[in-house]
């Protein structure tokens, strides 16, 4: 049979404890055979069409003995799924045919469940195999002989592991796979045991599984990152009559691939060992693979088809495009948090659909198959003879006569005497596991792995008396489990168990993690606690047998609760990430996903820093939350996203990994790290451009301040230091900066140049200079004192930005920066950037190169004391000895924090005065604006009084000035006053209208009441504002005398704390009288406005 579509398959699990804990949303619908898809912040739905569409989502119970059982139509349960699946293989392995079924999906999307299933809801394959045998057990046919073998392998990182064979100790237990000419790739010495029950089927399964759990163990190769092929070949041998035999077999092969969104992860853009780990090799190729073969069913010409760029895809080159009926099952999460993996595992499925494949029945006579490898054998027997060994036109002619002696061995092997042979060696295996005590009386630690299929396989009894848990090979005589995890010492921790009680105690500050907590001296454990040791060895402690309770829920304490404990534990908790914002809304889909991503890049970090530490590399990995709202020029970017500080401790080198780059470099330092195990590399002689562990070095982005541009808009200055802040809200220094009106020649406009309104810049030049005067503090150069540090803005439309010279070597830098801006003109556009904006100044890190760079020791306060202004160490030579200069460094550390401490209250009273000083100037302007109201009404009860229209009167009916300045409303206090945030509307009384020729001196005698009173506010204010000039430069006087603690003695810090004291008094007081005499002149104008209105 020809051109056979892949048929393609999708499921939908139910939520997981992480994600109901986080209140997911499900992003999956179904109708039919369609799947429906939603993107949690747009509401965007995509669309897609397969063979079979699972819901197994909800609508469903747990019977009584633990098996799923739909309570509507619309679930989907694992007999459904096998009968639409499973027994469609069956179909074709009984007719002739090769069949493959595979599963793809992210890790924890539940592939496992649905290929192999949990507990009681048996999977396809132990249903598939469970049907094959029943149907065996009913022939009866004497004629017809029914062979079944069963072969389980593992595939990580490009390596084969035989999982029905017990890795020897020394071998490292990798098999090679080879090329037949006639019957394609194959596993070379892979185990393929005759089976004649369904039992075997599940004894070998098991054994599998836990020999795939400890390897996953002793390589820190969780199975999310493998993948499993279980071969089921099945043969049917008939004779006929004359006695010859004919063959007609079928190859199942039931494929669980690795999680798919390791592939993805790690497309690091701009690394430079980009792609460089054999462990994604494999899933990438098949996604290149399935894309050919899509584009070649397409009709596409010259499609080439790279089976040979991996492992897996040798493998499978016969499921996919070749001689074989292929079924994919795609294993989808419903939570919109997992939105983008789940949309990528669709796109693929809808690719592989495309795929044709051309199948065959596979049926010859048994006589002619022995008689055309006989022939083979005589061809390569010969070719061995005239050529000698090795290859020949690229072909291992030595190997292939082996295997196909192999092969002839096995045909004349009569299938009874293979069926006892088999039995032979599985009888000698369970006496040797019979041996080990696994007690039921006994507490024990089980294993906690990532796929669920893998835990609770291994069991450690904790035996009365002293148990020592440590490194495999290290451990002393005596009762030992041995263990082969990262960062796990020779004797790691010491369990004590008086038949009473049981206790945990490490040994040797190892690390020990009890419930998410570190522990460091003897302590009781109790039923279900949770154990990490190392790296990622976890194991949950089952208490004796009466402390267990008989429906306890030890399934809770998977993995995911694991990570999620030891995420609570380093202050990230779950249920302080996920606030609400309101009762009606739920929590934020975007932060959903960082707290995901979080939780899955711990324990990779872990793996790192413990191959680092192992390695004596010196690395340090450290997660954290880059808040992008550090870069947002309007202050409300609220976005996230997760980085990794990677630290060299030996030359204090920095650098920063986004997540995918870390992801990228884990695999490889993975793969470096397996071949450092088996000698296949020398660390020490490591190149260093190949080095997973080593970049360049780069410039660090330390923080940024917002400088609120809306001041500008009122030609008003914004002097101030301002902290730098990090992206996780720490200060990272204080930065000096000025924001200035200026003229053309750059000099400054002073308190003359402000207005009211910002539309009288409308269609005018402006000039404004930004001045970087200097960052005091940068806790980078105090780290590392041969650091620098530069500054760096964008503004409005420039093209590029603008950067500070970079200073070295100290941690007070002066930067001496200074730019003018000139608009011209004044758009309303540029008004609105103005109001709405912030100069975003960005503070970068520089750092020497790692090359030949020594480790430096970090620059104290002390140190920092005794230098120059210029930035170098003042010389002491002479002056003193070594031990009296350290302890008066040290007494004048104590000395300096002291005095920084009161610095810092007389800031907290400095912010105070400013803040009574900016609600003055909001008093002002209320006074401003209820006076305005008050000689409307004044005007309008005059015209009445006349007998005139309102608007009769010129003054009233053109506007006059108001607020001071012809033809234009004052802004809302808040906006006058400089505060964050977009100006309130004007009242209809300030308005803006024409204006009007201001009256002649010989019109003075005839103005009326309103302009004399306008002219006395206007005096009124020009006197408070330059007697607040005095003020702001009494409190920048301050500021100044508080940057001096950075770089003056001692005895300077307490003259300037002295002075300090008078003049903040002398501030308050003169603010104080500022504000009375305003208030004063402002109630003897309005006095003088009702004498004059009243004389009327």
């Amino acid at each position: 049979m020809s051109g056979d579509s892949v048929k393609v398959a999708v499921r939908v699990r139910p939520f997981n404890q992480r994600e109901r804990n986080a209140n997911s949303q499900c992003a999956i619908s179904m109708s039919g055979n369609t799947t429906v898809i939603k993107n949690p912040e747009n509401g965007k739905s995509h669309t897609f069409a397969f063979d079979y569409s699972y819901w197994s989502h909800d609508s469903y119970r747990e019977d009584e003995n633990g098996v799923n059982v739909a309570t509507g139509t619309k679930y989907a349960d694992q007999r459904t799924v096998f009968r639409d699946l499973g027994q469609g293989v069956l179909n074709n392995a009984w007719e002739g045919y090769n069949a493959a079924l595979f599963a793809y999906g992210q890790t924890g999307s539940g592939k496992s469940y649905s290929m192999l299933g949990y507990g009681p809801n048996k999977g396809i394959v132990p249903i598939t195999c469970d049907e094959l045998f029943k149907a065996i057990d009913e022939n009866k046919d004497n004629k017809k002989q029914l062979q079944v073998t069963y072969s389980m392998l593992e595939i990580y990182n490009e390596q084969v592991r035989d999982l029905l064979t017990k890795p020897v100790a020394g071998q490292r237990g990798h098999l090679k796979v080879r090329q037949h000419p006639q019957a394609g790739f194959f596993v070379e010495g892979l185990k393929s045991v005759p089976v004649k029950n369904y039992k075997q089927i599940e004894r070998l399964m098991d054994d599998g599984t836990m020999n795939r759990t400890t390897a996953s163990t002793n390589m820190n190769a969780t199975s999310s990152r493998s993948h499993m092929v279980i071969t089921i070949k099945f043969k049917q041998v008939f004779i006929n009559e004359a006695g010859q035999s004919t063959t007609k077999s079928s190859e199942i092969n039931l494929v669980d691939l690795a999680g798919s969104e390791r592939a993805d992860s790690t497309g690091a853009t701009g690394d430079r060992l980009k792609e460089g780990s054999a462990i994604n090799q494999s899933l990438s190729s098949l996604g290149n693979v399935i894309s050919a073969l899509a584009d070649q069913a397409m009709g596409k010409k010259k499609v080439l088809v790279p089976y040979r760029d991996s492992v897996l895809t040798k493998l499978l080159q016969g499921a996919l495009g070749g001689n074989s009926k292929t079924i994919m099952i795609a294993a989808l999460s419903p939570a919109d948090i997992n939105y983008d993996e789940t949309l990528s595992t669709l796109r693929y499925a809808d690719r592989a659909k495309k795929i044709q494949n051309k199948a065959v029945i596979n049926e010859s006579p048994t006589d002619r198959l022995i008689r055309e490898l006989k022939e083979e054998n005589a061809k390569l027997q010969s070719m061995l003879m005239k050529q000698g060994l090795g290859k020949q036109d690229g072909l291992d002619v030595e190997m292939l006569l082996k295997e196909n002696e192999r092969r002839m061995r096995e045909m004349e092997t009569t299938w009874e005497q293979r069926l006892e042979l088999a039995k032979h060696e599985w009888e000698m295996s369970h006496v040797r596991v019979s041996e080990i005590d696994l007690s039921k009386d006994n507490p024990f630690f089980q294993n906690v792995n990532e796929d669920l299929q893998l835990s609770g396989i291994i069991k450690y009894p904790l035996n009365n008396g002293q148990t020592v848990i440590g490194r495999a090979g290290s451990t002393p005589d005596g009762n030992k489990i041995e263990l082969k995890g990262l960062g796990i010492q020779g004797s790691h921790v010491l369990i004590s168990n008086n038949d009473q009680k049981v206790f945990l105690e490490a040994i040797d500050n190892a690390k020990v993690i009890v419930n998410g907590k570190l522990t460091t001296t003897k302590r009781q454990i109790m039923h279900l606690d949770r154990i990490k040791l190392g790296s990622n060895s976890l194991f949950l402690y089952v208490g004796f047998p009466r402390e267990r309770g008989k429906d306890e829920e030890i399934l809770k304490y998977d993995y995911e609760f694991f990570q999620s404990e030891l995420a609570e534990a380093e202050g990230f908790s779950n249920q302080d990430f996920f606030h609400k914002q309101s009762a009606d809304t739920g929590p934020d889909s975007a932060a959903l996903r960082i707290y995901q991503d979080y939780i899955k890049l711990l324990p990779m970090i872990a793996e790192v820093n413990a191959i680092s530490e192992e390695l004596e590399k010196g690395m340090v990995f450290e997660p954290f939350i880059k808040n992008l709202a550090s870069h947002d020029v309007m202050g409300c970017d609220k976005s996230k996203d997760i980085e990794v500080k990677v630290t060299d401790m030996n030359t204090n080198t920095v650098w920063i990994w986004s997540k995918p780059k870390f992801v990228n470099r884990k695999f490889i330092i993975e793969e470096l790290y397996q071949k450092h195990l088996e000698n296949e590399v020398n660390i020490n002689e490591f190149d260093k451009a190949h080095d997973p562990f080593w970049d360049p070095t780069e410039n660090i982005f330390l923080g940024s301040c917002h400088i609120w541009l809306q001041s500008l808009a009122y030609q008003m200055a914004v002097e101030d230091q301002i902290e730098i802040h990090n992206y996780i809200g720490q200060e990272e220094g204080i930065l000096q900066c000025c924001l200035q009106p200026c003229d053309k020649k750059g000099n400054s406009r002073g308190d003359d140049a402000m207005v009211l309104d910002p539309m009288d810049l409308l269609e005018k030049r402006v000039d404004f200079m930004v001045t970087i005067s200097a960052c005091l503090g940068v806790k980078w150069i105090k780290e590392e004192n041969r650091r620098g540090a530069f500054c760096k803005f964008e503004f409005y439309d420039c093209p590029s930005a603008f950067k500070t010279r970079t200073v070295c070597n100290t941690s007070n830098p002066k930067f001496g920066f200074k730019k003018q801006f000139t608009i011209n003109p004044v758009t309303m556009e540029f008004l609105n950037y103005l109001q709405t904006h912030a100069l975003v100044i960005e503070l970068w890190g520089t750092q020497m190169s790692s090359d030949g760079q020594r480790k430096l020791s970090t620059v104290s306060v002390a140190e920092d004391m005794v230098r120059s202004r210029s930035g170098s160490l003042m010389s002491q030579e002479g002056s003193m000895s070594s031990t009296d200069m350290e302890q008066q460094l040290v007494a004048m550390e104590k000395e300096m924090h002291n005095l920084k401490q009161m610095l810092k209250q007389q800031k907290a009273v400095n912010a105070a005065l400013q803040q009574a000083y900016d609600e003055s100037r909001k008093d002002v302007f209320l006074l401003k604006e209820k006076l305005e109201k008050a000689k409307s009404a004044q005007k309008m009860k005059a015209a009445l009084t006349a007998g005139k229209p309102p608007t009769s009167g010129k003054g009233l009916q053109n506007g006059g000035m108001v607020n001071g300045v012809n033809g234009h409303s004052g802004p809302a206090s808040p906006a006058i006053n400089g505060v964050k945030g977009q100006s309130g509307p004007s009242s209809p009384s300030t308005q803006r209208r024409k204006a009007t020729p201001s009256p002649s001196p010989s019109q003075d005698s005839q103005r009326p009441a309103s302009a004399t009173v306008d002219a006395e506010i206007a005096k009124a204010l020009k006197s408070f504002f330059k007697d607040v000039k005095g003020v702001q430069q009494e409190l920048h006087h301050i500021k100044e005398q508080n940057d001096k603690v950075a770089t003056e003695d001692s005895n300077v810090v307490k003259s300037v704390a002295v002075n300090q004291q008078d003049k903040l008094r002398q501030v308050d007081d003169q603010l104080n009288s500022c504000v009375r005499e305003l208030k004063s002149n402002v109630a003897a104008a309005i006095r003088k406005m009702k004498n004059q209105t009243n004389g009327h």
